[in-house]
């Protein structure tokens, strides 16, 4: 009999469907592979729940390369300030990643007590500016806080190897009991313990635990990436098609200038644009 579900779960070629609170393990018809369509961890299927198979995949409202994921409302962007040291251009990085896929982010810091108090003032100088360009930032000391921001939401969790992806969500759900590794310190990063992608109900919201990464590459179409800084937009350049580079009369280097943009905002740009 046909069902349909959600893919809750994938290890290798298997995948596990919810579906009236039952989880069904099935395997993918070949025909997906022949239309180069891979099934992802969230997105919604008819499955055969005889002979356990997914027999079609719903539209998507959007997917997420990396960590792979389908019709997630929100990213979690789990940022440590200390081991592994904040990197700016990692985060603004996935920012990028995830505003392209038209998922909302909400960057959560951890390891904030590590962080001297110099340090502190400084991080709360910059992470007031991502809050002042519409980006939401929260801490993980503050459970109510991401819980209420989660609310009946499909959650992705993303961010650095050793960041606290694992951490936040046994803090979240107790039950879980995630494994979670010791920073390695001659690399300064840390270990991979989430080896798969799986959809966790917590509280009101279902969130996906992913394997963590040290690097990051864009996937996305140049011309589009300043679309994807939301402080470059209703920005009027000299030029229409002004790529913010090395144009005359560009507002946004203007601003730059007069410290109204993120001085690593704009550089972390113009890397991404080289890149591309």
């Amino acid at each position: 009999m046909n069902k349909t579900g959600r893919i809750v779960r994938q290890i290798s070629n298997l995948y596990t469907v919810l579906s009236d609170n039952k989880t069904f393990d099935c395997r993918a018809r070949g025909k997906f592979r022949n239309d180069a369509l891979t099934p992802l961890v969230g997105d919604f299927v008819t499955f055969d729940d005889e002979t356990k198979y997914i027999l079609d995949i719903k539209k998507r409202k959007n997917e997420m390369g990396r960590p792979t994921i389908a019709n997630a409302d929100v990213a979690l962007i789990i940022t440590s300030v200390k081991k592994p040291d904040l990197s700016l251009t990692l985060l603004d990085k996935q920012l990028v990643q995830v505003i392209a896929s038209n998922i909302e982010p909400i960057i959560c810091l951890t390891k904030l007590d590590l962080a001297a108090r110099k340090e502190k003032k400084e991080l709360k100088k910059i992470f007031a500016y991502y809050k002042k360009i519409g980006i939401k930032v929260l801490d993980n000391d503050h459970l109510s806080k991401i819980k209420k921001a989660l609310k009946n939401k499909v959650v992705v969790l993303t961010g650095q190897t050793g960041a606290g992806k694992s951490t936040l969500l046994n803090k979240l759900d107790k039950s879980l009991n995630l494994k979670t590794n010791e920073i390695s310190k001659a690399l300064n990063r840390g270990v991979h313990t989430t080896r798969h992608t799986e959809l966790y109900k917590v509280a009101t919201f279902l969130i996906a635990d992913t394997p963590g990464f040290s690097s990051l590459d864009l996937k996305i179409n140049k011309e589009l990436l300043k679309s994807y800084f939301p402080e470059f937009r209703n920005k009027t350049c000299k030029f229409e098609d002004c790529a913010h580079i090395k144009e005359t009369g560009c507002e946004i280097k203007r601003q730059v200038e007069e410290k109204k943009i993120l001085k690593s905002r704009y550089e972390n740009y113009v890397r991404f644009w080289s890149e591309l």
